[in-house]
């Protein structure tokens, strides 16, 4: 009952920037956390950055000081700003929201991925 849609993924060079959007939608009453994992080949999938609705954030290690996340509460949309892009953050990026649908019930969902390339 919840879509996310994610766009901006590609290939860059290292050291180069990319930006990530999920918008999501359906019968949502509010979203409570949005958030950004991401799954390299061969490994298993990991939490990025996370934002909640009052916008406190929590980022990974290997990103931080990197990766930026922000979120738009009207449009129900998230964003990753990544720079500084190494070869170890090649992987899918997947977007996930938690919140409360319209019906009072609480969902999870997720995005089908979008792909980041880091390579010269």
């Amino acid at each position: 009952q919840v879509q996310l849609v994610e766009s901006g993924g590609g290939l860059v060079q290292p050291g180069g920037s990319l930006r990530l959007s999920c918008a999501a939608s359906g019968s949502i009453l509010s979203i409570n956390a949005m958030g950004w994992y991401r799954q390299a080949p061969g490994k298993s999938r990991e939490l990025v950055a996370v934002i909640t609705k009052g916008g406190s954030t929590n980022y990974v290690d290997s990103v931080k000081g990197r990766f930026t996340i922000s979120r738009d509460n009207a449009k129900n949309t998230v964003y990753l700003q990544m720079n500084r892009l190494n070869a170890e953050d090649t992987a899918v990026y997947y977007c996930n929201a938690k919140g409360l649908l319209a019906t009072m019930r609480l969902f999870e969902s997720w995005g089908q991925g979008t792909q980041a390339t880091v390579s010269s």
